[in-house]
């Protein structure tokens, strides 16, 4: 099994186990693959709830760049939103899982047919 697919596995116990998400592992794997090679970077591969620099990132490159979004207070309330969900303690919110719930909440899975 490849890293990425090792991963791939990881992100989708996440989901389940601390989302409650059962995840359609074909749109994970492209969130993943989407996600280039921040995941394998031990500090590019999570994002860190409690920095809104962290939190800018997450809204600027993905939800406006990525997902086509307009910027709007939505924006915010979604990514708290997904981060409340995956848990506030958790200290490791993976960036793929966190794109992944993101992605579900603004319906946007056709960015990436």
């Amino acid at each position: 099994m490849s890293a990425r697919e090792e991963l791939i596995k990881k992100y989708a116990e996440d989901l389940k186990e601390k989302c409650g998400v059962t995840p359609n592992m074909d749109l994970l794997t492209k969130v993943t693959i989407g996600c280039g090679p921040s995941i394998y970077n031990g500090d590019s591969s999570t994002v860190a709830g409690s920095q809104q620099s962290e939190l800018d990132t997450v809204k600027k490159n993905f939800l406006i760049k990525k997902l086509g979004l307009k910027d709007s207070p939505d924006l915010d309330t979604a990514i708290t939103a997904v981060l409340d969900k995956y848990g506030k303690s958790n200290k490791h919110k993976y960036r793929a899982v966190v794109y992944y719930l993101l992605t579900l909440h603004f319906k946007k899975e056709s960015v990436y047919q």
